[in-house]
């Protein structure tokens, strides 16, 4: 519930693929937003979603969608190619920006928006669900209360249709970033000294198997998998899991799929993640609702989404490429 005299959030979403389109039904069911504008670079794309919210503008034009409607905060959920560029306009136009992760395909392109950001990041959050996912959040405190980590072992496993559907995707950044940010926070942002990665590739040469090893030299170990590996008798959002170990405890999580199964004549996982839009609940909302505070000067970006942390996991991200 939104707090008492909160002004809902002027905002609008740029993007509007899987992700985007539940960024859109989230907000215009929050109490603590209002949205007022959509961005796509179809037509077609705005003609679909309106069908579900017929009052909510939309434009094929950024520039366009900044001068016509009032919104004074964005959530930008377009192709990574685009983030910098969308990302860069609307911070020149002094507006508030949730940027979907990674923040860009290359660690300079992602340098290039520094001159633009805040020192405490209040103008630029990162998109990171995970934060917000109820499971992690009872994990970070776990390890918190039991002490330091020795090993964390993170398993995010997606559908092999992504090769053929998404060629040249890698999932080293569109998987395995999640838990390079989750691991971030629980290490309360240190920075390894030592960096590993393996690749696979298909017959036509498409990456679908990353593995990594970060290691604090005196502390912790952590290993990264995450593939297009999953059938497609497998949940549509494949599955995940942490795993994190300390000095006489340890404890896991398995986010993804949620645990509710449905069979008639095949298995279905209708819940594959903790987002549901309508009413909004799940981590998502709760990002949402976290960004909304923000834009109020109610609460500071959370550590693993400032712009600091995002340039830190690029970085990280940037020396495992070096393995391809």
């Amino acid at each position: 519930m939104a707090a008492r005299n909160f002004k809902p959030v002027k905002t609008g979403v740029i993007g509007l693929g899987r992700f985007g389109r539940l960024h859109a039904l989230t907000l215009a069911r929050l109490a603590e937003a209002e949205l007022v504008g959509v961005v796509a670079r179809r037509q077609e794309s705005l003609a679909a979603l309106s069908k579900e919210l017929p009052d909510v503008p939309g434009w094929t034009t950024l520039t366009q969608a900044i001068e016509e409607s009032d919104a004074e905060a964005w959530v930008v959920a377009c192709t990574t190619q685009s983030h910098v560029t969308v990302a860069r306009e609307l911070l020149e136009r002094d507006k508030v920006v949730l940027l979907e992760k990674p923040i860009a395909e290359s660690l300079e392109e992602a340098k290039s928006l520094a001159p633009l950001v805040k020192p405490d990041s209040s103008n630029l959050m990162l998109g990171h669900i995970v934060l917000f996912n109820s499971e992690y959040q009872e994990l970070r405190d776990v390890a918190r209360e039991r002490g330091p980590i020795s090993y964390i072992d993170c398993v995010r496993h997606r559908p092999a249709s992504i090769v053929e559907n998404f060629p040249g995707e890698n999932p080293l950044h569109a998987a395995m970033v999640h838990d390079l940010y989750a691991t971030q926070v629980l290490l309360d942002r240190a920075e390894p000294d030592h960096f590993s990665a393996q690749f696979h590739r298909t017959s036509t040469g498409d990456i679908d198997l990353a593995l990594a090893q970060l290691k604090w030299n005196g502390g912790p170990v952590a290993a990264f998998a995450a593939s297009y590996l999953t059938p497609a008798g497998m949940p549509p959002r494949g599955f995940d899991r942490m795993e994190v170990f300390g000095v006489g405890w340890s404890a896991r999580i398995e986010p993804n799929p949620r645990p509710i199964s449905v069979w008639d004549n095949a298995a279905s996982w209708p819940l594959a993640l903790e987002v549901r839009a309508n009413p909004p609940s799940g981590m998502m909302a709760e990002e949402l609702r976290c960004f909304c505070r923000v834009v109020r000067n109610l609460e500071a970006v959370p550590t693993g989404a400032t712009y600091s942390d995002a340039m830190q996991v690029q970085r990280w991200m940037e020396k495992l490429n070096a393995f391809v």
